[in-house]
């Protein structure tokens, strides 16, 4: 079993930053992308930032130079540096990763999420 457990979440005001991490457990073979997605009730999912095996990060276009996607390789971690946040932030983060585990047939690759963490931002 993989669980993914995403932590950092909080309320906070327009203009100040958070830091959301999220760490993988169990039985994880490699992993070969990290991301984060947002969702405000009643909208449909929004692409945070991805980061693959490669290392470089890309982001959506709502969060471009604000947001920083990094990743731990050693502690099956990624992390998101969120600056400036404002108002339009606002949302439950989900954490994805996508894992290979070792099975009798090969490796075999799949998408986990994490649970979600809420950000609130409001004056």
């Amino acid at each position: 079993q993989v669980q993914l457990v995403e932590s950092g979440g909080g309320s906070v005001q327009p203009g100040d930053s958070l830091t959301l991490s999220c760490a993988a457990s169990g039985d994880i073979t490699t992993i070969t992308g990290m991301g984060w997605y947002r969702q405000v009730p009643g909208n449909q999912p929004e692409v945070v930032a991805n980061i693959g095996h490669s290392g470089v990060p890309t982001y959506g276009n709502s969060v471009k130079v604000r947001f920083t996607n990094s990743k731990d390789n050693t502690k099956n971690s990624v992390y998101l540096q969120m600056n400036n946040l404002n108002p339009e932030d606002t949302a439950v983060y989900y954490c994805t990763m996508y894992i290979y585990q070792n099975s009798k047939s090969g490796a075999t690759g799949m998408a986990f999420w994490g649970k979600g963490t809420q950000v609130t931002v409001s004056s």
